[in-house]
């Protein structure tokens, strides 16, 4: 199979990792254009990609870049995974709001942190959006940057690039769905909707049978063994007054197992990111079982120094004059592993089913028409169609409902630049606790980010 695919955004090493080590294992013809605009993260990206393919004996044709414009005539293939500011800007969406008593475990989806980053994020993927369609139109077009609905809405709306959002969630979360349930993961079929970090696993079925009650019986067993008695309820309501049974096993996922038992469905992708769309419950120090999320919940430090870590050994593996290590050819898991899978069935017309972000044009009869929807599809020789899926129950819905509004004013926000809007978008997002710490916060975020903001300074200036 003759590919050319351009991956933008290769100074995200561990995806570039992955991506090549699965390039290699399926023996594709394939040219691979790496692009990153920071040069230290490409050379790296670059002289790591060289030794995992040199290592094992690979034909695929190997360019990088710095300027996009120079390799994207010919795509086949385009994979975006920026993240404009790297970790050190991850940073401050996440520290800032801790000013104002808002905690966030992931911070790069919802809550101020989501919000801050689509400013940096959607100016930039509008602008790589507009290359594709001029040079590579006929490309498939993937991302893989977060916030994923605000991003694909806003390259949808301001240039109509046909813009898929691929998030591996989904795929993760029934893997440990079925681990849990103790269900054959080959023998799994399942059907999940929502929003991106907050997806209702609506259907499962094992081997063509209902699984759903296996799934309900999983929760009330874990709710039972791992929460204290009384938990539930008003008291886990009253966040302060819930915590964690010393002696019980422990389990990462208690608030999705008690949204199982209330709502009768699983949301993907586990209480790391699902608790960002709750914000009443959590965002409060000790308030997530007793703990503080992103302190020792999820600590997001750990997150960042885990990354810093990864990048710092890549580095020394990428310049070393030593072989790789054995394991860099192995495949991983991680955001990557499904795209070249979806390449394949669409270029062979396979018709397998993925978990994509699409507009939802009836897929989802009572969400919003046009929103970005996470939901099945099903990749054929036309891409990744969306599959029919029952009206969501109304309480899941109305769990998802309050994100429509903050995902298209966090889109007007970043594209008009609208320092005013961007507060608006705080509001929605239901985190602060007045509209003057909205305010605040807003100031406080801009300027924190202002390198790479300088069209607010702009409006400000006017």
């Amino acid at each position: 199979m003759k590919e050319r695919i351009v991956l933008i955004g290769a100074g995200s090493a561990m995806f570039t990792r992955g991506l090549i080590a699965d390039l290699v294992s399926r023996k594709w013809d394939v040219d691979l254009a790496l692009v990153d605009i920071d040069e230290t993260a490409l050379r790296v990206a670059e002289n790591l990609a060289k030794k995992i393919l040199q290592a094992a004996g690979s034909k695929i044709r190997l360019t990088a870049s710095a300027d996009r414009r120079d390799v994207l005539p010919g795509a086949t293939a385009v994979v975006t995974t920026i993240g404009v500011g790297g970790r050190r800007a991850w940073e401050q969406d996440v520290f800032v709001p801790r000013k104002y008593g808002i905690y966030q475990p992931v911070g790069d989806s919802v809550l101020p942190g989501g919000t801050s980053r689509a400013l940096r994020m959607i100016p930039a993927m509008v602008d790589i959006a507009r290359d594709v369609l001029e040079m590579a139109p006929e490309a498939l077009f993937f991302n893989y940057s977060n916030p994923m609905p605000a991003i694909c809405r806003a390259v949808r709306k301001a240039t109509g690039a046909n813009m898929t959002g691929l998030c591996h969630g989904v795929f993760h979360t029934a893997r440990f769905l079925a681990s849990q349930m103790n269900v054959p993961i080959d023998t799994l079929d399942y059907s999940a909707v929502g929003i991106n970090h907050l997806t209702w696993f609506t259907r499962i079925e094992s081997a063509g049978r209902d699984a759903m009650p296996i799934l309900r019986q999983t929760a009330d067993r874990k709710l039972a063994n791992g929460l204290a008695a009384g938990s539930l309820g008003a008291n886990f309501l009253d966040q302060s007054k819930t915590h964690l049974d010393e002696n019980a096993p422990k389990d990462e996922t208690p608030f999705c197992w008690w949204l199982t038992k209330m709502f009768g469905a699983f949301p993907s992708a586990c209480d790391r990111h699902v608790t960002e769309f709750f914000p009443g419950m959590f965002f409060r120090e000790e308030s997530y079982f007793g703990k503080t999320l992103g302190v020792d919940a999820f600590s997001f430090e750990n997150t960042i120094s885990y990354g810093d870590h990864c990048y710092e050994e890549m580095t020394r593996f990428a310049n070393s004059p030593d072989p790789l290590p054995r394991e860099y050819l192995d495949r991983i898991g991680g955001e990557h592993e499904q795209v070249l899978d979806i390449i394949e069935s669409i270029r062979t017309d396979a018709g397998r089913v993925y978990s994509a972000n699409l507009p939802n044009e009836g897929q989802v009869p009572n969400l919003p028409a046009g929103a970005i929807v996470e939901s099945p599809a099903a990749a054929t020789r036309d891409g990744l169609q969306p599959l029919p899926q029952p009206p969501l129950p109304a309480a899941m819905a109305g769990a998802l409902a309050p994100r429509w509004g903050w995902v298209e004013t966090t889109v007007e926000a970043a594209l008009e630049a609208s320092r005013d809007k961007f507060v608006q978008a705080l509001v929605l997002d239901g985190a602060v606790d007045s509209i003057e710490t909205a305010c605040r916060l807003a100031d406080d975020l801009l300027k924190a980010q202002a390198d790479y903001l300088p069209q607010f300074a702009q409006e400000k200036s006017t």
